[in-house]
């Protein structure tokens, strides 16, 4: 038995039945592991940057001997530890949604037959929903949690058309990639949680700008004053919306 988080455990459900999955930045193989003792996953591939989560990764999976014959620890630059067609899915959880998206420009050419993205960024949801939607991947579903006092949400996409998930909706393209098409169809009570600490945040920074005597400070607050109306009206459609 593997005891996993239970941001990983969501990541987790998110992937296919029997596929063969890459765990890129695999934090010590913990999710690779769980893939395969229940099941889920037919072989994984952990793959870590630096030696000692390499080697971390490797005692873990070597923990394992019914089922470490269908893993692959390997070190290497994100999605360089992959050879083209090698997996179905690709798991990169517990960045930052630059540092995710950086992985996938850079390993492009490995995305070649891989029919499922599964990416949890720690910050920056919205450069990798635009990243998706710029090359093709279509979201195809969003899970939203809190552990430890923390927000984290996963996105899911295939290959497809990238403007599905955003039609029909009352919000722009450009807002649904700040607030998550499904997650704002849902109207997920942790989402109204999120953008009222993004409020205290922006609060302030309003704060802060007001004791400056710069000159910009005063051009920066009204920038500031027009997002915190923006979420001020999320978070009204937010409050009202049926539970």
């Amino acid at each position: 038995m593997v005891t996993i988080s239970k941001r990983l455990e969501t990541i987790a459900r998110h992937c296919p039945q029997g596929a063969r999955v890459a765990d890129i930045g695999s934090d010590h193989a913990l999710l690779a592991s769980y893939l395969l003792v229940e099941g889920i996953a037919s072989y994984v591939i952990a793959g870590e940057l630096n030696e000692g989560p390499y080697q971390a990764a490797v005692r873990q999976i070597n923990a394992l001997p019914q089922v470490k014959h269908r893993a692959s620890v390997r070190k290497g630059n994100g999605l360089a530890v992959l050879s083209p067609g090698e997996v179905d899915v690709i798991l990169i959880a517990g960045m930052g949604g630059q540092l995710i998206v950086s992985i996938l420009e850079q390993g492009a050419e490995k995305l070649k037959g891989v029919s499922r993205l599964i990416l949890q960024p720690n910050v920056g949801e919205e450069l990798v929903r635009r990243w998706l939607y710029e090359n093709g991947w279509q979201l195809v579903a969003e899970s939203i949690l809190q552990e430890d006092g923390i927000i984290y949400e996963i996105l899911v996409a295939i290959p497809g058309d990238p403007d599905l998930p955003y039609a029909g909706q009352d919000r722009s393209r450009e807002e649904l990639m700040r607030l998550g098409p499904f997650l704002w169809a849902e109207k997920h009570p942790l989402l109204r949680t999120k953008w009222l600490r993004e409020k205290e945040k922006w609060n302030r920074v309003l704060a802060s700008l007001a004791r400056s005597d710069k000159p910009e400070a005063a051009k920066r607050m009204d920038q500031v004053k027009q997002e915190l109306e923006w979420i001020d009206g999320v978070i009204a459609c937010l409050r009202t919306a049926k539970p």
